[in-house]
């Protein structure tokens, strides 16, 4: 074995000198700010496993954190979690954990990475956790991690023999041959990997202490090397021990508190189930022009048509309840289950353009109608294209901002059931709806009265909505999102492109 030095020194503030090397560092070590694996698990057990596996990984955690994360701790948690799932359908990895992950990596570390031009990063945890993540945000060409061992297409819940990926050899190569190109950054990390991957290079440094790692400033969003636009699951926090405790204890009066925001939400006229949804904990801001006629219809004024972004299946529900009049609305991702319950008229659409137009247009005859044209809920700060179907139909044309907050639970998904959506949305303590009708559009940028292509008009919408909440507006569709989240459009060997443009 080569003879190597080792620096206990901090190589983050060397950037400048890393520009032009390949860079292997332990991905834990060297870019989070926290310490545990535990929250990551906890993930992978509540939105694969359900409720019960993950309460079953709560419990076993003072054991794990007895004997520590690094070992058994690490095996206990990966049984736990992954034993009887199966494999063809675990897409945790790429559409759920990349959001916490970009959360949790210290802007500091991600600098001192970044600025490498070729890197391998090695990993305490399970590849299929790790690979999807280091490859598409961080540019990683090799990710060394362990493989967990399947029957019949079902994980097992242990790892597999100890293997080192053989293109991550070939760069371990290039050290061995006294290339002084290659550095590494080592970390308290498994054995096996850091004998197997750290031991030839001349320089190796050490990481910072966890104690360090946690004064690291949260990467801004602004710095992601790739937009967050989409991301699944149920969990909107991070479930640390503590805050995980704070959701078990929350869990059952949450149940009783859901079911009671929806019984008396779909039954009650919305004069009478306002204040008591209100009393119940849910808020709701409103905000609209002074122009009051712009959203207030007269009682011979009808065919206004609200043109929304999407962020949850409520929002036409929150559109009629502040106007407080009853409203049509149209969707095309709607349970049979929800269509029955809703309190006001709803009609899924087919995404045959024909058929589409015409069943708009019927509904907005007989009234207003709220349309969401992105097609698709988004949870990030971005608007999806709008379909221009819309903007043909009439030129009494009201665009509507939304917005969501939530604490505990998304009240959306892309691959679980889409009925127990609002369910999941009053499972939270306070979810807060934000409100803001924009003045009517003049008739100079519609179709009808304007001579604008539909084209335009949606695009002028969707920059106006945009400019409102300050989301940019992207070119990316339904498909892309069902792609990256669910994979049931089809299998593509390169992610879609995340274009977006400033609303202006």
């Amino acid at each position: 074995m080569n003879r190597r030095t080792q620096k206990n020194v901090s190589l983050f503030h060397k950037t400048t000198e890393l520009a032009k090397k390949t860079l292997v560092f332990d991905f834990e070590g060297t870019l989070l700010r926290s310490s545990s694996l535990f929250p990551y698990f906890m993930l992978v057990a509540f939105e694969a496993g359900g409720l019960i596996r993950s309460l079953i990984l709560f419990l076993s955690y003072p054991l794990v954190w007895l004997v520590g994360e690094e070992q058994l701790g690490l095996e206990i948690m990966v049984f736990l979690c992954f034993f009887g799932l199966r494999k063809s359908t675990f897409r945790i990895g790429s559409a759920v954990l990349p959001k916490f992950f970009l959360e949790d990596i210290g802007w500091e570390g991600f600098e001192a990475v970044m600025c490498c031009e070729r890197k391998v990063a090695s990993s305490k945890l399970p590849r299929i956790m790790v690979e999807g993540f280091l490859k598409d945000y961080l540019g990683v060409d090799a990710v060394v991690a362990r493989d967990l061992k399947t029957f019949n297409g079902y994980f097992l819940g242990v790892f597999e023999e100890n293997k080192v990926n053989k293109t991550t050899l070939s760069y371990e190569g290039k050290a061995k041959d006294g290339n002084r190109n290659s550095i590494g950054i080592k970390g308290s990390h498994i054995e096996h990997i850091d004998k197997e991957l750290f031991s030839h290079f001349k320089e190796v440094y050490l990481m910072l202490s966890s104690e360090e790692r946690k004064k690291w400033h949260a990467l801004p969003r602004e710095k992601y090397p790739k937009p967050l636009v989409f991301h699944d699951g149920r969990l909107a926090f991070r479930p640390t021990p503590a805050s995980s405790l704070a959701f078990f204890l929350w869990l059952p009066f949450a149940l009783f508190l859901a079911i009671f925001r929806f019984i008396f939400g779909t039954s009650l006229p919305f004069n009478v189930s306002a204040p008591i949804l209100a009393f119940s904990g849910t808020k709701t801001t409103l905000s609209k022009p002074s122009n009051v006629s712009l959203i207030h219809n007269k009682e011979d004024q009808k065919g206004m048509l609200y043109v929304c972004n999407h962020r949850t299946l409520l929002d036409p529900l929150y559109i009629a309840y502040v106007l407080n009049k009853p409203l049509s609305a149209v969707t095309y991702s709607l349970s049979r289950f929800n269509e029955l319950v809703s309190p006001i008229k709803t009609i899924r659409l087919t995404r045959d353009r024909e058929k589409d137009r015409e069943a708009m247009g019927e509904l907005l005859k007989l009234g207003s109608l709220v349309v969401c044209p992105e097609g698709t809920t988004c949870r990030e700060p971005y608007l999806l294209r709008y379909s221009p179907l819309f903007a043909e139909l009439t030129d009494d044309i009201v665009p509507v901002a939304v917005d969501v907050k939530v604490s505990m639970f998304y009240g959306t998904t892309a691959s679980g059931y889409k009925c127990l959506d609002p369910f999941f949305h009053f499972l939270n303590p306070n979810p807060t709806y934000f409100i803001k009708f924009l003045e009517r559009l003049p008739q100079s940028e519609t179709c009808l009265g304007g001579g604008k292509s539909r084209i335009e008009v949606a695009n002028f919408v969707q920059n106006k909505i945009g400019n409102a909440l300050g989301f940019a507006c992207t070119s990316l569709t339904r498909k892309d999102k069902y792609l990256v989240l669910a994979d049931n459009e089809g299998v593509s060997d390169q992610k879609p492109c995340i274009p977006y443009h400033n609303c202006q």
